[in-house]
């Protein structure tokens, strides 16, 4: 059983990666139709995609910890 931790592990990466991929895309499409917008909304997706990279990092550790 010590391969699922490092299957979640990698899970949790594939994961964060897709969430802040799509942080991304959705902050360029309303950087497009709004303009004026463009700092605030820079704020935002930089902490989210901070506390998402959080909660990834957790969640190798525990699969990493789950594999050894």
């Amino acid at each position: 059983m010590t391969g699922l931790g490092a299957i979640g592990a990698g899970l949790a990466v594939i994961g964060a990666g897709f969430g802040i991929g799509q942080i991304g895309s959705k902050a360029m499409d309303a950087m497009a139709r709004q303009p004026e917008i463009i700092g605030d909304l820079r704020t935002n997706m930089l902490i989210v995609a901070a506390l998402i990279e959080g909660v990834a990092l957790f969640a190798v550790v525990v699969g990493l910890l789950q594999a050894g």
